[in-house]
């Protein structure tokens, strides 16, 4: 037969619940400082609509709808749908989270967003083009801009690069095969 020992538990002494959940409390507290911290000065991202699961990191290649303005309101660029076969990649423009793809402010931003999220994204001057902006371009020079983005979905750049041979390989197979909506020659007649 076994023996059981109870072992008498000690009530909790008076204010000792209180410091807990303010222990709690602070805790929350520091670490909400800490991520608010961790962005870049200037940097802000607006949560309009929560995204799910994981953050697209270094590396990645995220699939974005996105709309660029300048403080002031004015569009300077949009993405666009690409002209690729449904079901080889996700919807959206793909971008690669890597140094000199895109600009700082956008590669710090897209790694704070999830799948599905929709997020305004204000980058200051020095993250973007700062006082050299692309050559014709309607960006003035030190200008903050904004984006609106709704990241649709990201993927590693190895599986992109997969995908992206994949479809190269059917698009040569199309043209070998006379490309879709195209007739072959008949057979000469003998």
């Amino acid at each position: 037969m076994t023996e059981i020992t109870r072992v008498p538990l000690q009530p909790i002494a008076k204010g000792s619940l209180t410091k807990l959940w303010l222990g709690v409390l602070v805790a929350i507290l520091l670490g909400a400082g800490l991520a608010w911290a961790s962005l870049p000065k200037g940097l802000s991202i607006d949560t309009i609509a929560q995204g799910t699961g994981e953050s697209p990191k270094l590396g990645d290649v995220v699939f974005v709808n996105y709309v660029g303005k300048l403080k002031d309101g004015t569009e300077f660029d949009r993405s666009q749908p690409l002209p690729i076969p449904p079901g080889l990649f996700p919807d959206g423009n793909p971008l690669l989270l890597e140094e000199g793809a895109i600009i700082e402010g956008f590669i710090t931003g897209l790694q704070q967003m999830q799948k599905g999220g929709k997020y305004t994204l204000t980058i200051p001057a020095e993250q973007a083009y700062g006082a050299e902006p692309p050559a014709g371009s309607p960006i003035p020079a030190n200008a903050d801009l904004v984006f609106d983005v709704e990241v649709v979905d990201f993927m590693s750049k190895d599986d992109f690069q997969a995908r992206a041979a994949a479809m190269q390989q059917m698009m040569q197979q199309q043209e070998q095969q006379g490309g879709p909506g195209q007739q072959q020659a008949p057979a000469p007649a003998e």
